[in-house]
């Protein structure tokens, strides 16, 4: 758990340039002893500087264009999204999240089943409105270019009227730590919302989501019933999937 933490703490800072001692031992839930042990490896290997009261990251990390992001692990992700779709099932009523992970779930679909879609992505909307057997119900006030998603609610609480079934999720970040973490306020109010509605959590995740944390928590990694992703995962996260019951399955 140790090198977990120190690799979530580097992957933290770097997401936000310079953070205070105080804010990691919030963060991470330890001592600042510990933090400033953690902080001594993560100078050693040059990756950040101490500075009063905190550190700073000696190159932050870049945000990534969304068209930049559906390149890196193209094929994975492809993958990941149309092995996710044999969990759509006749009648049901589900969410599929905006993300260069989820935007191929779709294709692979069963045309006999009938099936309800919520979503906020350009890329659902734009495949569900070619395909009869799909009804659609798109949410999200706001149209975002840099995601290709429509976000923002005037009233969240308008999605407790459905009964979601299966939310399928993308995510910045993922860690046992932090959970399913992303970047954006707007888009982090929708995710949210239906991760607390849905009665199952699919996560769909690339290999190089895991052991990242962003700014904003969506939802805890508790939340998961399933995991599809491109490579084995880390002994933690296996036996923390184990002892959840929480369903891995790789492609």
């Amino acid at each position: 758990m140790k090198l977990m933490r120190v690799k979530e703490m580097e992957e933290y800072i770097l997401a936000n340039g310079t953070v205070s001692l105080d804010k990691l031992c919030q963060v991470f839930n330890v001592s600042k002893n510990t933090v400033r042990r953690d902080i001594n490896r993560l100078a050693e290997k040059g990756v950040i500087k101490k500075v009063y009261g905190g550190v700073t990251a000696i190159e932050k990390m870049p945000l990534i264009p969304f068209e930049n992001r559906t390149i890196q692990n193209k094929a994975a992700k492809i993958k990941i999204a149309h092995y996710a779709s044999r969990f759509i099932e006749d009648d049901d009523l589900i969410f599929i999240d905006s993300g260069t992970t989820t935007q191929s779930i779709l294709d692979m679909l069963d045309s006999t089943k009938q099936v309800t879609v919520i979503t906020n992505s350009l890329d659902i909307i734009n495949t569900a409105a070619t395909l009869e057997n799909i009804n659609l119900i798109v949410i999200g006030s706001n149209f975002k270019r840099q995601t290709k998603s429509f976000v923002g609610m005037d009233d969240p609480a308008s999605l407790d009227k459905y009964n979601i079934n299966k939310a399928f999720m993308a995510a910045t970040g993922v860690s046992l730590t932090h959970g399913l973490t992303n970047s954006d306020m707007l888009e982090y109010e929708i995710k949210k919302k239906i991760s607390e509605k849905a009665n199952e959590v699919y996560l769909l995740a690339d290999h190089s989501k895991f052991g990242k944390s962003t700014l904003l928590t969506y939802a805890p990694f508790s939340r998961l019933d399933c995991i599809v992703t491109s490579k084995p995962l880390d002994q933690d996260y296996e036996n923390y999937c184990h002892e959840h019951n929480i369903n891995i399955h790789l492609v």
